[in-house]
């Protein structure tokens, strides 16, 4: 027999609404990530970062990563931009690169998220192309109560980044003529946008509000090409971050293919190295890596896993990479 009460209760448990695991505020139609994540809400998930691809993208060496995250299977993967070699007003060629681009990321088992870098949008023709292909160049979304914040650090006014985009083609020249050393005194090289890009203000308006609107999530997390939190002038990231306040965040760069952790204003600060672009062969902080990262009650713990260490039930890297070189400094 069935107690009077149970019914109400049994109805009740079956209308409670779990807490949604995804959430973001993209419209309908053409998304910044490959699909979206499914699964139920969960206080612990991993999720993996890769580097650059771009300058200088070393052949076999990306195809390889998708292999080891498969391997290791997180539930999301983020980049740090730099998908493409861009620097192109070709949208043929753009197309072309993408597609590329996009034919091996989808053979990950987890979804991918774009994060633009200056070699995906060099000029107004590529940022246009990125926006129709992928949507937002910047934007957020909340996975099991983390926060997300996306970058674009290549956000200049329309007269600015045909500036730059000139300025970098005039060196190009010089770096492929016979004296590139001679680049080094060229604009380009004095641009302090080259370095550390820069944030526009209705951007970080955007993030503000975000941040505001969010104020119970557990973790905050930045993910952002180039480290405009280096910037002097206006245009950094202090706007977000004093937005940020005393939450608990961490930020995630790439651009300088050079691995570096910096702690600021009590946070870390990581910049990535690479995921297949190309090396100092100076550096021993130049390498191959995927960034593993375990979100828990305790907050993120974060694990640098190098390309050539990851390997496979047969002890070997995956798609003969054992036969590939992922330091420049050792393999000179």
């Amino acid at each position: 027999m069935i107690r009077p009460w149970i019914v109400p209760l049994i109805v009740l448990l079956s209308c409670a609404k779990s807490p949604e695991n995804f959430k973001h505020d993209t419209s309908p139609g053409t998304y910044p990530w490959s699909y979206e994540p499914a699964g139920k809400h969960t206080e612990k998930f991993s999720f993996a970062v890769v580097g650059d691809l771009h300058s200088g993208e070393r052949e076999g060496v990306f195809e390889i990563a998708v292999e080891q995250l498969n391997l290791l299977k997180p539930a999301l993967v983020l980049s740090v931009g730099d998908l493409v070699d861009g620097g192109t007003e070709d949208t043929s060629k753009l197309r072309k690169q993408f597609d590329f681009f996009d034919q091996r990321a989808n053979k990950l088992t987890a979804p991918f998220f774009h994060v633009v870098g200056n070699h995906d949008i060099t000029n107004l023709i590529m940022r246009n192309f990125w926006e129709q292909r992928y949507g937002r160049r910047y934007y957020h979304f909340i996975y099991n109560n983390v926060l997300f914040l996306i970058l674009d650090s290549e956000d200049y006014n329309e007269e600015r980044i045909q500036q730059i985009f000139e300025a970098r083609a005039e060196a190009i020249k010089v770096l492929d003529g016979p004296n590139p050393a001679d680049a080094r005194q060229m604009d380009y090289f004095k641009m302090p946008e080259r370095t550390t890009g820069e944030i526009g203000a209705e951007q970080s308006a955007y993030f503000e509000k975000v941040i505001a609107d969010n104020p119970q999530v557990r973790w905050t997390f930045l993910f952002m090409h180039k480290p405009v939190w280096k910037r002097e002038r206006d245009g950094n990231l202090s706007r977000i971050e004093a937005a940020l306040g005393s939450r608990n965040y961490t930020v995630i760069n790439g651009h300088l293919h050079d691995y570096s952790y910096t702690q600021r204003n009590g946070r870390d600060y990581i910049m990535v190295a690479t995921t297949s672009g190309g090396q100092n062969a100076l550096s021993q902080n130049a390498f191959d890596h995927i960034m593993w990262i375990t979100m828990d009650e305790n907050g993120p713990s974060i694990a640098n896993l190098r390309l050539d260490g990851i390997l496979n039930k047969e002890g070997k890297i995956p798609l003969g990479g054992d036969s590939l070189c992922f330091q420049a400094s050792r393999c000179r």
